[in-house]
């Protein structure tokens, strides 16, 4: 069998980027098999391996429509010029062979962050000339002929395609859940439980929550915080947002701010996995957080959202919790409840058990028979 020459599109390459990591883990498990990796890219902040060929496609924009457009356009074009064997697109752009829908399905999301904003923010939603476009590229790409294959993180992100989008064909959807390292992320042994807890000024005995991702107002910052304010737990904030000042803020009118650690963007996390017991997660709409597996694998339960693809993950009391997003009643009876793990360890053991089979190798596996079966 030749060589495949696979092109992966991405506008953008963030550090801190959930979707970047998939690509990047997808990258390291496709690297040893029969693949020409080629990366069509507006921006790659990481140094690519020798044997990954990256492609930059960075046209002039002006505005929020256009570098959307632009890149659309600039990509499309670069491999319609270049006749890759594939074109697997992590982009809302019409044409790819193969789309991988890591960001989820735009309406829902809208749906979802109506429930939090005023009224004039959701009609100005509605006649907004950006999310009016992304919605048209969204449904142009799904409705394209050349769309083989949909790549899904997640079930809950396969049904609202078919909800919203009217995408009937099962054999059009491959459920593909992300890969993590099992080695990297496994569970703090006692001192390097300490150091952590050190490290972030943590008392040795407090129960403590962590909170990953950025954007605080989609990710539940606020719900977390005012679930945590009257239990005694500590809680961790890793990632970053521009109105931080805000929740600093709240987290002073709580009574909690003595409680909480405002971490910042972390190029390495483990550490603060390790001074943890559990995640707290209630995500407005999150396809499949790669932040789920991490905790997972290092022995955290998880607390998240009904709209939360990781939910999946959790059988309610046995890994973790699950309710909705703006539940603070039952956010906060769980953040009450789970145990830290000096006291009781069985539910992080089940948490790790249950992300065993997401590893590099499976990953591989399952994308290079998705990409012969496309092509042979």
């Amino acid at each position: 069998m030749k060589n495949i020459r696979l092109a992966i599109v991405r506008q953008k390459h963030r550090s801190d980027g959930g979707a970047e990591r998939f690509i990047s883990r997808a990258l390291d498990a496709l690297n040893n098999s029969r693949l020409e990796l080629n990366i069509i890219t507006r921006q790659w902040s990481d140094e690519p391996r020798p044997d990954w060929h990256v492609h930059i496609c960075n046209p002039r924009i002006n505005g929020r429509i256009s570098r959307e457009r632009c890149f659309a356009e600039a990509a499309r074009q670069y491999w319609q010029h270049h006749h890759f064997d594939l074109v697997q697109s992590h982009e809302r752009i019409a044409g790819c062979d193969v789309f991988r829908a890591g960001d989820g399905v735009h309406q829902a999301w809208l749906d979802q962050r109506d429930r939090i904003i005023p009224s004039y923010q959701r009609w100005l939603t509605r006649i907004s000339r950006y999310h009016r476009y992304v919605l048209g590229a969204e449904r142009e790409m799904f409705c394209s002929p050349q769309l083989k294959k949909i790549i899904c993180n997640s079930a809950m992100v396969r049904d609202d395609i078919i909800h919203y989008h009217g995408v009937k064909e099962e054999n059009k959807f491959a459920l593909i859940y992300n890969a993590i390292d099992l080695q990297h992320f496994s569970p703090a042994n006692d001192v390097q439980r300490q150091v952590a807890r050190a490290t972030l000024l943590i008392p040795q005995k407090a129960c403590v929550l962590i909170f990953v991702g950025s954007g605080f107002a989609r990710k539940g910052l606020c719900q977390t915080l005012e679930a945590m304010a009257t239990t005694d737990r500590y809680l961790i904030v890793i990632g970053q947002d521009k109105h931080q000042y805000r929740y600093q803020a709240l987290a002073r009118t709580l009574g909690c701010l003595s409680r909480v650690r405002f971490a910042g963007v972390r190029q390495e996390v483990l550490p603060c996995y390790h001074a943890a017991d559990a995640l707290i997660l209630p995500t407005l709409y999150d396809p499949f957080p790669n932040v789920i597996l991490e905790a997972m694998s290092c022995g955290l339960p998880v607390i998240t959202s009904q709209r939360c693809g990781g939910a999946e993950f959790i059988e309610h009391g046995r890994q973790g919790f699950v309710c909705d997003a703006l539940d603070i009643a039952s956010l906060r009876a769980f953040a009450a409840s789970i145990p830290s793990r000096n006291q009781d360890v069985s539910m992080g053991l089940a948490a790790r058990e249950r992300v065993k089979r997401c590893t590099l190798a499976n990953l591989s596996h399952q994308l290079t028979s998705l990409y012969q079966q496309l092509l042979y």
